[in-house]
């Protein structure tokens, strides 16, 4: 037996002996457990919850053990946000922006084009008065330049550790949430300060892009027939080349600069020949850049699927790259050195995280710049196998390459960056302009004051923390009652005391009460038994109550429960003393009804009511700490249980009578009810002479005497109308019979109704009218024609004999009578006939309803859409063409906003994997209307259930890029749409 049960029942094995008038204080005491011993710490590992005065293990531990002044506070050292000595400043990421600030750090480590931008002007001497920058004012920076410019000089000299870069990025317009092509982003901000920076007069400012970055190749045509050379020059500012198939980058860049054939329909026009002939295209470099970037084109669009995909293949690159061999001009300088190789970790192309690894160009160290984090790679070497590790594993995964000394593989690299190798050591003087030092100046005097502030904070905690856990320790020692006067208070509120990471409340001892307002017994495996100077403390410092002495105990709940016991132990006997009563015949009118369910059940329902006070006590009071049940759930449980027979009323009728069924209750002795009524004293009791119920008695006669009539009824209207009820012999409009030349009309409704009373008459009640005013519009007129009565609205109505007609207003009361008339032309037009509805048809109504139909056909919620793919003109329907389950009355935009991220739409999916045909490429029309607005819903677009959709294809062109008679434009990607890259 556990623990806690031992005690409960050592707490009351005294109420097996005595009765419940004999109950004394000392009983109470034991009920309450006054009498366990209290635990010793070290003895007692864990809090026992059945003992009151066990006060070990409640969260006292950190008290009471060595101090630890970090658990005084949750205020990080300061120190922690400064920069490290001879260390880099990194940048917030401000949720999705990493790309970006991979970016700014390849940038910042550019001496060239840092220096540019401190010589280029700004609008900060706005912010000067005399020798120094206004306190009072904010610095914000205007324009692109400006922005760089502060950043610069903050990553240069601050003593932050990281630092903010949302001003750049709100002034670029980026959204921080979504991450974007950072190779994109690479380009269209290079164009941006490119652009920005040709308004400059200094010439090292105005071409610092072009000086860097720029270099320039040809397109050259040569034609096979006469040898004539056409070129045409482009400057470039990174090399884009394609790593599919290849595994060295040398072999991209050869790629990129392979000779490519002309030839059959692919042929050059020769402005020398006058027509078109075989020719040789090449793209031969002219020039090249101080800072070369190569984009490993790892993002490629999958035209299959109709989305980018990331190519994670390994492309092996060295640190020193000869460009000789690719350039034109011979005998120059084409020796670069690597400085950086940004990384993209992941496998897809819409997710990830974007770090750098760059080379200190002072230093000759290599850093990994991961946002806040920088970490100095060991001995000025680049190590890129970390970043390797971290895309996800899959059964088709390639093995990685060896690498030689000075070469490395990479299958996360999508740019690398090379800078131009020369005699002359870089300039490692990049001095800072005053007026950027002045803001730097400031804002480190920002971050000293917030570093003094928090530290001040911490030792405030410190101090705080230290004197509480002094008076926690001194009173948690004076908290064992002892033999002195006690008070009981809640396990969770001296918990929650102890617990020096929540505040705390008022003592709340509301949820251990009884119904008298005292220490319910029950609950004492939840309350602790305390010293009452400790209880004194508690109450004059936090407040609260109601306060729990020892006249809380609950007597009337200790004699209740006492005599709860002895009837559990009582039980088994009486039901065996019952069973045999049971067997003995009642004899004259001594007996007792009982039901013969409760008799059944009687033990279990006894049971269930001896334990149903600890259940009251339960819901009654509710959780600890002043919180209560949810109110809605109490009313549900009550009422439950109201629904559930207590013993006996079984054989209540509806009126709280004995019912007048003698099959459902037996007459038990007198001796057997008395053993039940100790159980059940609110029990029902109706002795043997007891009349049934009255009221029971005349409806049971009414009722017999109505069913009796309700099947006379039947019985006469079924003959009456036999073809009717059997449905034989109907007319049909479509088939208007030759014998008569007027058929009425009834609801379909009615028909069915009366059909269900003539069968089963004794469970129906009779039919007393014809409702045909469901067939009529407000007005009184027709709702149907006379073709949509021979066709869809035929199941809404039911065709009468004129002869039926008679014999249904002779039994029915009908509301609205009508007819059909059919009407020969004669000597006008013999072959024609017309046919009159009487009422007659009402155009408005009538069109009112069609309208709802067509609008209730088109606000589904879910519904199977059919879509056939045409080729050629003709239709095709494949085993796995879709079945759409859509929604009418959902927008596009509207699913796309429901969507959790990287989550296509389902029906193009659909059809995509069905046909193979990418979103792009779809065409849908139905009934020859083109399905082309994205934002309509399906119903507005006149698409319901059932509804086939025809899909037409748009066939990719082969070889477009070497098409010449096709313009390509390069359109910006849509994530940087609106935003101030596109600006200039």
């Amino acid at each position: 037996m556990a623990p806690r049960l031992q005690l409960e029942k050592a707490a009351w094995r005294w109420a097996e002996t005595v009765r419940p008038e004999e109950v004394s204080q000392e009983h109470i005491e034991t009920a309450y457990r006054i009498w366990l011993e209290p635990c010793i710490r070290g003895v007692c590992r864990r809090n026992c919850k059945g003992n009151p005065n066990c006060l070990v293990g409640i969260g006292e531990h950190i008290w009471l053990g060595e101090i630890d002044e970090n658990s005084f506070h949750n205020i990080d050292d300061p120190n922690c946000e400064r920069r490290k000595k001879n260390s880099f400043v990194g940048l917030t990421n401000l949720g999705a922006t990493c790309y970006v600030n991979t970016f700014l750090q390849v940038w910042f480590l550019n001496l060239e084009l840092r220096q540019a931008l401190y010589l280029c002007p700004s609008t900060c001497s706005d912010y000067r008065l005399g020798d120094g920058i206004q306190t009072e004012k904010d610095y914000e920076p205007q324009t692109i330049c400006e922005h760089l410019q502060y950043l610069f000089a903050l990553l240069q000299n601050s003593n932050r550790r990281y630092i903010d870069p949302s001003g750049f990025v709100k002034a670029l317009g980026l959204d921080t949430g979504q991450q974007q092509d950072a190779q994109e982003f690479s380009k269209l901000f290079m164009s941006l300060l490119e652009d920005t920076l040709s308004k400059q007069k200094n010439p090292d400012v105005r071409n610092i892009v072009q000086q860097q970055f720029c270099g320039e190749y040809a397109y050259v045509t040569v034609c096979n027939q006469c040898g004539r050379e056409s070129k045409l020059l482009s400057k470039f500012y990174e090399l884009e080349l394609n790593i599919q198939g290849h595994k060295q980058l040398t072999d991209c860049i050869s790629e990129f600069l392979k000779e490519e054939k002309l030839e059959g329909d692919n042929r050059y026009f020769c402005e020398n020949c006058q027509s078109k002939q075989n020719a040789t295209r090449k793209i031969r470099l002219l020039s090249l850049p101080c800072t070369l970037n190569l984009q490993l084109m790892r993002f490629v669009f999958d035209r299959q699927t109709g989305h980018k995909k990331k190519l994670n293949t390994y492309i092996g690159f060295s640190e020193i790259l000869d460009m000789e061999p690719y350039v034109e001009h011979k005998g120059g300088s084409y020796v670069y050195e690597l400085s950086a190789v940004l990384i993209h970790r992941g496998v897809s192309a819409y997710s990830g995280h974007y770090i750098a690894h760059v080379k200190d160009p002072q230093s000759g160290e290599w850093y990994k710049f991961n946002d806040e984090d920088i970490e100095k790679m060991e001995g000025k070497k680049l190590q890129l196998g970390i970043e390797e590790d971290l895309a996800e594993p899959s059964k088709s995964q390639t093995r990685k390459p060896k690498c030689g000394k000075g070469t490395h593989c990479s299958r996360n690299a999508y740019m690398l960056v090379y800078r131009l190798q020369t005699q002359e050591k870089p300039n490692t003087t990049v001095q800072v302009p005053a007026f950027l030092q002045e803001l730097v100046d400031r804002d480190n005097s920002k971050f000293e004051e917030w570093c003094i502030e928090m530290a001040e904070m911490r030792k405030q905690s410190v101090d705080k923390g230290k004197a509480k856990h002094e008076e926690v320790k001194e009173l948690y020692q004076r908290l064992p009652a002892g033999a002195e006067p006690y008070e009981f208070v809640s396990l969770e509120w001296l918990q929650k005391w102890l617990d020096e990471s929540t505040p705390t409340k008022p003592i709340d001892n509301h949820a251990c009460l009884c119904s008298h307002d005292k220490l319910h017994p029950d609950k004492i495996s939840i309350m602790k038994r305390i010293s009452e100077y400790a209880a004194d403390i508690f109450y004059t410092r936090y407040g609260g109550g109601p306060r729990l002495t020892v006249k809380a105990l609950c007597k009337e709940c200790v004699v209740e429960r006492c005599r709860v016991l002895r009837l559990k132990n009582q039980l088994n006997e009486d039901y065996k003393t019952v069973n045999n009563l049971l067997k003995v015949a009642v004899k004259g009118n001594d007996g007792f009804w009982v039901g013969k369910s409760s008799l059944r059940s009687w033990r279990q329902l006894a049971l269930e009511q001896l334990d149903e006070q600890d259940g009251d006590a339960e819901q009654s009071n509710g959780k600890m700490n002043g919180s209560t049940l949810n109110k809605d759930e109490s009313k549900e449980e009550r009422k439950e249980e109201e629904e559930e027979l207590n013993f006996n009323e079984d054989i209540l009728c509806p009126h709280g009578e004995l019912c007048i069924s003698e099959n459902e209750r037996r007459l038990v002795s007198k001796e057997a009810w008395s053993k039940l009524q100790q159980y059940f004293p609110k029990a029902p009791e109706f002795p043997s002479y007891k009349e049934c119920c009255s009221q029971c008695k005349i409806l049971e006669r009414e009722g017999e005497e109505n069913e009796a009539l309700h099947k006379m009824i039947a019985n006469e209207q079924k003959t009456s109308l036999p073809n009717l009820f059997q449905d034989k012999n109907r007319p049909c409009l479509s088939n208007w019979p030759e014998d008569t030349d007027v058929l009425y009309i009834v609801s379909q409704f009615f028909v069915e109704e009366w059909r269900k009373f003539v069968r089963k008459p004794a469970r129906c009640s009779p039919v007393s009218s014809v409702g045909n005013s469901a067939l009529l519009c407000p007005h009184g007129g027709l709702m149907f024609t006379f073709a949509s009565m021979t066709k869809e609205d035929s199941k809404l109505i039911a065709l009468i004999w004129p002869s039926e007609w008679q014999m249904i207003q002779k039994l029915f009361v009908v509301d609205h009578v009508i007819k059909i008339t059919r009407i020969e032309m004669g000597d006008v037009n013999p072959s024609e006939t017309q046919y009159i509805s009487e009422p007659k048809l009402c155009p408005e109504c009538r069109e009112g309803l069609l309208c709802q139909q067509q609008r209730d056909l088109r606000e589904y919620t879910q519904a199977t859409i059919y879509v056939h793919k045409v080729v050629d003109n003709k239709k095709v329907m494949k085993d796995s063409a879709p079945e759409l389950n859509v929604s009418s009355s959902e927008t596009e935009e509207d699913k796309e906003e429901a969507k959790p991220d990287g989550e296509k739409d389902p029906d193009f999916n659909q059809i995509m994997h069905a046909f193979s045909v990418a979103p792009f490429d779809q065409n849908l029309s139905i009934d020859g209307k083109i399905l082309s607005d994205d934002c309509a819903t399906l119903g507005t677009l006149g698409v319901i259930p059932e509804s086939v959709i025809l899909l037409k294809a748009d066939e990719p062109i082969a070889d477009y890029a070497a098409m010449d008679d096709v313009m390509q434009v390069c359109m910006p990607e849509e994530g940087f749409k609106g935003t101030g890259l596109l600006g200039h």
